[in-house]
Order: structure tokens, then C-alpha cells, then sequence
């Protein structure tokens, strides 16, 4: 389904409820796995997503065309999910999303009898946060290198190579863990 960002936008600016509703219907699914891929627990990444949404739709007014509505949401959802993580890393026994493939937090987000799947998240979440941003971003959510560089706010050459970066870390990873 290919997301109409337009008529989301006219919506919103005319009718808030009836555009609000035609933004989750279009984000809310790809938004939350977003977060669950940066912040690994399915309970933190609902808090997230709704922290997220709530963001969106009280500061709707300032989204400005320049820039595309995906990248703009995406841009949101990611500094919610970074600054989640960065609270737990102050907290003194909280469980990083680093962490959390081996404590078993993550039950349904990875299946543990794929062994190579296994290794495949945990080689992503061993990635610097940035290159995991933008590889998630690139692999799974499958946006231009524009789009990510307005999420991280850098450039498209940086993210294609920070995206080239994640993929020979995470071949690396593997290799090494196999």
C-alpha cells in the first residue's frame, strides 16, 4: 500500500481527528517496528509508539513541507526510541536493547530456534546507534538515503556510507560469532 502523504497532510490540516485517523492507519504498523527494532522490548516499544503518535499529533502545526512527511514521522519515532535508550543506559540495572536477545526479553521478536536469525539480530544490535538507525531504516523500512538523512540529520552520502558500514560489521559479526 502506498502511503498518500498529501492527503494525510490536507487532512490533518482540515479535519485533525479524520487525518489523525488517516496517519495511523498508514504509520502506525511501520512506526512500531521501527521503535521494536531500536528498542527491542514489546512494552517499551508501545510506550514508545504512543509517546510517538502523541508527539505527532500535538505538533502536527510545525511539520513544514520541506522535507517529506515519512522522514518527518520516522525523525520523530527515532529521537522518541533514542531518548528511551538513553535513559535506561542511566539507569543502573536497566536492560539495554543490546542486552536483550541474550536476557531473553525479546521471546516474540526473535525466533530463537533460527539460529541464524538470532545472530543476525544480535549483529544488528551491536552496531553503533546511528549505523543501526540507518540500516534498520534502509533494510527493513526500505527509504531513500534522503529520507534517512533527514531522520539523522546528515547527509546521503554519510548515510550510504554508514549504511555499507553496518553491512560489513554485521558480515563480520556473523563470521565471527557462527
Amino acid at each position: 500500500m502506498a502511503i498518500d502523504e498529501k492527503a494525510i497532510v490536507g487532512a490533518m490540516r482540515t479535519d485533525a481527528e479524520k487525518g489523525f485517523r488517516l496517519l495511523m492507519q498508514s504509520y502506525k504498523e511501520p512506526v512500531y517496528w521501527h521503535i521494536r527494532r531500536l528498542v527491542v522490548s514489546y512494552d517499551d516499544a508501545q510506550d514508545v509508539a504512543q509517546e510517538t503518535f502523541l508527539k505527532i499529533y500535538r505538533s502536527f502545526s510545525q511539520y513544514t513541507d520541506s522535507g517529506t512527511l515519512t522522514a518527518w514521522i520516522y525523525k520523530i519515532a527515532t529521537n522518541e526510541a533514542l531518548r528511551l535508550i538513553g535513559k535506561k543506559a542511566q539507569e543502573a540495572h536497566a536492560v539495554l536493547p543490546s542486552q536483550m536477545l541474550d536476557e531473553g526479553f525479546a521471546d516474540e521478536y526473535v525466533d530463537y530456534d533460527d539460529a541464524m536469525g538470532v545472530s543476525f539480530q544480535r549483529a544488528i544490535l551491536s552496531l553503533p546507534d546511528k549505523q543501526r538507525i540507518v540500516f534498520n531504516l534502509r533494510y527493513y523500512d526500505e527509504l531513500t538515503y534522503g529520507e534517512i538523512a533527514e531522520i539523522v540529520g546528515s547527509t546521503a552520502v554519510n548515510v550510504k556510507a554508514n549504511y555499507h558500514l553496518a553491512k560489513e560489521r554485521i558480515v563480520k559479526y556473523i563470521k565471527a560469532n557462527d
